[in-house]
């Protein structure tokens, strides 16, 4: 399932529009297979949205994703929270021929999304899940929480579109599409931040494709954190449960997804990168991508064991935990920039 090609458009369709009907939108979503990092057993079932959503449209248009993930040896401690992954832009173009730009919204977020489309990119678009059937089990009409889609399909005639969301590829229609697309206007509305996504290259595939994320591994390796995070955390850390036993679950709930789910999967998605370098030929130790495992399911360990301490009112700082994802942190990132770079 490509999305930066122009299926279903024949006739004199072809030259202008991209209207997609019904069926073949659903039989593109029925095709679509999460990636192999979206199934079976997972550490963090809920991972990096961001991330999430460009495995798999990558996956969705033919790229190998695990190619894009050496940016996860820079992430830190930012004080009150790990840093959000993020594909860098610039590793999306070298490895993959994709450029991100910002679309300009100067009257119709519909029309403005429709051209794109029209053009066989991709519409990074900032929106509300509250209209995201994919997540009935938490906002689904219930909610309203920001996050990113990748729109590829929009059928204006129809009120339907085809998008990318964390772990698959979903469809929506009707009220939920107009919520989306045309949201009510009033004199203090904003259009939402939203960006494209075009092919500009071939992408890159086979030891070429390796060997620029290898390039691209030792540049982040050089952008790694100058101290130990885990060590950093663990200083912050008293301070933080003592926020968390006054301000409540509520609060917790937001801490955990901000700090131990970012740090967590971000840690098993450098592991898989690691296994991928691997495969390719690379020297990787086996340290390093057990020691990356290890802060993954570690810091769930840590997370639920503090999740108990709380419900009960009590404080527990983990420090046995903290041990081994403080010495895993040492035993990962330093050691791969003396090797790599």
């Amino acid at each position: 399932m490509s999305a930066f090609h122009t299926s279903g458009v024949t006739g004199s369709n072809a030259g202008r529009s991209r209207v997609v009907s019904l069926d073949p939108l659903r039989l593109r979503a029925r095709r679509h297979h999460a990636h192999a990092l979206h199934r079976g057993e997972r550490i963090w079932r809920e991972g990096m949205a961001p991330v999430d959503l460009w495995i798999e449209l990558l996956h969705g248009n033919g790229f190998e994703p695990r190619a894009a993930l050496a940016f996860s040896v820079t992430q830190d401690f930012e004080d009150d929270q790990f840093t959000l992954g993020k594909l860098p832009p610039d590793d999306i173009e070298k490895l993959y021929g994709l450029q991100v730009q910002e679309l300009a919204v100067f009257d119709s977020l519909e029309e403005r999304a429709l051209v794109q489309t029209r053009r066989a990119n991709i519409v990074l678009l900032e929106t509300d899940a509250f209209f995201l059937p994919d997540t009935r089990a938490d906002a689904y009409h219930r909610e309203h929480a920001r996050t990113t889609i990748g729109i590829d399909v929009i059928d204006p005639g129809a009120r339907r579109l085809g998008y990318f969301h964390h772990t698959g590829y979903h469809l929506l229609d009707g009220a939920d599409y107009d919520g989306i697309l045309r949201p009510a206007a009033t004199s203090a509305a904003l259009f939402p931040h939203v960006e494209f996504v075009k092919h500009v290259r071939d992408a890159l595939t086979g030891t070429p494709l390796a060997e620029t994320s290898a390039d691209l591994l030792c540049m982040h390796l050089l952008r790694r954190p100058l101290h130990n995070p885990i060590s950093r955390w663990r200083q912050a850390f008293p301070a933080h449960v003592e926020t968390m036993l006054e301000r409540g679950e509520a609060y917790a709930r937001h801490y955990a997804f901000n700090v131990m789910q970012q740090l967590g999967a971000n840690f098993e998605l450098l592991a898989h990168y690691l296994q991928w370098m691997r495969e390719q030929g690379f020297d990787i130790p086996l340290s390093a991508h057990a020691g990356a495992r290890k802060i993954a399911s570690e810091t769930m360990v840590l997370q639920c064991r503090l999740a108990r301490a709380l419900s009960r009112g009590r404080e527990d700082l983990c420090d046995a935990s903290f041990d081994l994802i403080e010495e895993s942190y040492a035993r990962v990132v330093p050691p791969l920039a003396d090797i790599v770079c």
